[in-house]
């Protein structure tokens, strides 16, 4: 059928669902919707078989769902309306959630139903890391059930009559406020847990207002409740009635007059405001019992060394990527066979870290150094050769991130992971050797196919390009434990020694022809015009992803992302960008 999606944004559920039913066969088309003339346009432009929101935050106009076929996408169960279902869920601690795929009318999510499925919500998870894992498992199996009963022509929805509503209204700054000296550190993590990307949990700290991001908690520090005790890894710890809680970003309140902010390390968001509190690190090998927050941790289990890392967002700061080369080299110091790197759930890595760059004193030289430090710790994984690397993929992963992945022997990628193996969208040409790692993987021309179309593709299309080695199939909060297994079972199909032996010849082999260091320079070369040159695109790019605003080329590139799946990927010149 010929799809066409709607959506606020191009973002990770929609991202999701285009990869899915394009995989399916599906022609898809997709339009952001910027405003109703906007829609009506594509609509009219594309003329779909079916509309399918993914993400919505505004009505769909009358004269189109009254014509066409419009499935919304609502993250709630069957009965459940309002915008802040999800938040709601998860600041009231519920166990089980579900997604109602339902035809859009004039009351929002009052339409009759055409497809739910349900899921198990793990415990002390975030929004957004539930958005794009359980939540996003559910949409696809409800909006693929969907698209299959319409297709069918013979499948009517079931109206909502007779069923239990649920209104969740917008929830308030109001309701999401923290009562530091009253509510328990369970309470506060809720609060924060639903908040963590957007909007934040707005807060007065340290004499000005802020949008508190992210919530994890801390089993032995304590003090005043509300004030900060440490700080860690960019993070600050604030104490609660019982306990205390980290606090990885913070993002000012917008000033009436002032450009719009974003959300940066706690730490370095509050800069002089930030007390003399110690800086207590975590051990890199944390004992099991701890409960506290640490974005890099290792751990190993026989011959096994596994390297977890977790950074909001999935971006990697300067600073982040020499911490997780240190934790790296820690690791090829082991006497293991085996590092397994990635984290247990949600973000793989996203590469550089734009907020961070845009708030630094100069870009230009903090994008430089970022792009440096990824490269680093790139090269470290390329050139291990006394053991092999696999990189666990748990979820999205984008530009410099999938490079990163992509520098190991193998790639374990969890079967609901995006990936985005590009960086046009930033204006750039790229970096962290992928000249060398995706040509060697999915050959030349795909390799260039897939850099300047800057599509997403599901992990079952990446394992068919050769992009991943395995899928791993199962819901987000299994994956860890899958991967634990895997590789395990790793040590005993292959024959290590040998695999290592034709795995060091072939490094010695590529450095001969061309050494790394070569496609590093012409990289680094094309990247540094871009971060310095006076008229490249990428700052004003840069800038407008960070804060949030549309670029004026938007609708143009979800244009460019019209057509079949294999037209997309490179198999024709239909749809190129």
């Amino acid at each position: 059928m010929h799809i066409l999606l709607i959506a606020s944004a191009f973002n990770s559920l929609t991202q999701r669902v285009y990869a899915e039913l394009g995989d399916r066969g599906h022609a898809l088309a997709v339009a952001l919707a910027q405003d109703d003339d906007t829609l009506r346009a594509a609509v009219e432009r594309h003329r779909p078989d079916l509309i399918v929101a993914p993400m919505l935050k505004s009505a769909v106009p009358p004269d189109i769902w009254s014509r066409r076929t419009c499935l919304i996408v609502h993250p709630g169960p069957a009965g459940d309306r309002g915008p802040s279902s999800l938040d709601r869920a998860v600041q009231e601690g519920v166990d089980r959630w579900g997604v109602t795929v339902l035809q859009a009318e004039a009351e929002m999510d009052a339409g009759p139903i055409w497809a739910t499925a349900d899921f198990a919500v793990p415990p002390d998870v975030s929004k957004s890391d539930l958005y794009r894992g359980e939540v996003a498992d559910a949409a696809v199996t409800a909006v693929l059930l969907a698209v299959e009963r319409f297709a069918s022509g013979d499948w009517a929805p079931r109206p909502q009559t007779g069923l239990p509503v649920r209104a969740r209204p917008h929830l308030t700054q109001g309701e999401r406020r923290i009562d530091w000296s009253a509510q328990p550190t369970e309470e506060v993590l809720r609060r924060l847990r639903a908040a963590d990307s957007q909007p934040g949990v707005l807060d007065e700290l340290l004499g000005r207002e802020w949008y508190l991001h992210g919530g994890h908690g801390e089993d032995r520090l304590r003090g005043r409740p509300g004030e900060v005790l440490a700080t860690r890894a960019g993070a600050i710890c604030r104490a609660t009635v019982d306990g205390a809680v980290w606090i990885p970003q913070l993002r000012p309140r917008r000033s009436p007059e002032g450009p719009p902010t974003f959300a940066l390390p706690a730490a370095s968001a509050l800069g002089d405001r930030l007390p003399d509190v110690p800086d207590v690190a975590a051990p890199l090998r944390l004992p099991y019992h701890r409960r506290t927050w640490s974005d890099i941790r290792y751990a190993e289990q026989g011959a096994v060394g596994f390297l977890r890392f977790r950074f909001p967002g999935g971006a990697m700061s300067t600073v982040q990527c020499r911490r997780l080369l240190a934790a790296y080299r820690y690791a090829r110091s082991r006497p293991t066979s085996v590092i397994v790197l990635g984290g247990e759930r949600d973000f793989f890595s996203n590469g550089i870290h734009l907020n961070v760059i845009e708030a630094a004193a100069n870009p230009a030289e903090e994008s430089w150094a970022n792009i440096n430090a990824l490269n680093d710790l790139v090269e470290a994984v390329l050139t291990t050769v006394d053991r092999l690397v696999v990189a666990a993929v748990p979820g999205n992963a984008a530009a410099g991130g999938v490079m990163l992945a992509l520098a190991a022997d193998e790639v374990w990628c969890r079967a609901g992971a995006v990936l985005n193996p590009h960086y046009r969208l930033m204006g750039l040409y790229g970096s962290e050797f992928w000249t060398y790692s995706l040509p060697r993987r999915v050959g030349a021309e795909r390799a260039a196919a897939l850099m300047a179309r800057a599509a997403p593709l599901s992990a079952a299309r990446a394992r068919e390009f050769g992009l991943v080695d395995r899928v791993v199939a199962g819901p987000p909060q299994e994956f860890a434990d899958t991967v634990t297994r895997m590789a395990a079972d790793l040590l005993g199909e292959l024959d290590v020694p040998t695999r290592i032996a034709v795995k060091k010849a072939a490094r010695e082999r590529d450095e001969s022809v061309k050494p790394l260091a070569a496609y590093r320079a012409q990289e680094l070369e094309l990247m540094r015009r871009a971060f310095f040159g006076p008229d490249e695109p990428y700052h004003a790019l840069r800038s407008a992803f960070v804060r949030k605003r549309p670029t004026p080329d938007a609708a143009a590139r979800c244009d460019a992302l019209s057509g079949t799946a294999d037209q997309i990927a490179g198999e024709s010149t239909v749809c190129q960008l």
